[in-house]
């Protein structure tokens, strides 16, 4: 069983900054890659951004060069630094870690943006 924990959300003005943090119950080398999806409300769920266990990580392109994802291998700690924050980018924020085909969620924080 994986049991991922998230903290760092809350609310923030535009162009803001906040980081997020999923803490893993598992060595973070058992995954295949851990990331971040996030679901706006009355939208599907999508990949922000995902580092895997070799260290290459990808951001989605609404969010390249705003933010940045990054793991502490002692902790079993994903981080997603945000910055330049939009109203667009709220949304409820999910750690995600894969493990030999099989998904494991957070139970998810809020990211809110708003002045």
């Amino acid at each position: 069983q994986v049991h991922l924990v998230e903290s760092g959300g809350g609310l923030v003005q535009p162009g803001g900054s906040l980081r997020l943090s999923c803490a893993a119950s598992r060595s973070f080398v058992s995954f295949d890659a851990m990331g971040w999806f996030r679901q706006a409300p009355g939208k599907e769920r999508e990949l922000v951004a995902r580092i895997t266990t070799s260290g290459i990580a990808n951001v989605a392109d609404s969010v390249k060069n705003r933010f940045t994802i990054s793991r502490d291998n002692a902790k079993n700690t994903v981080y997603l630094q945000m910055g330049s924050l939009k109203p667009e980018d709220t949304a409820v924020y999910y750690c995600n870690a894969r493990m030999s085909l099989s998904d494991y969620w957070g139970q998810g924080t809020q990211v809110t943006v708003s002045p």
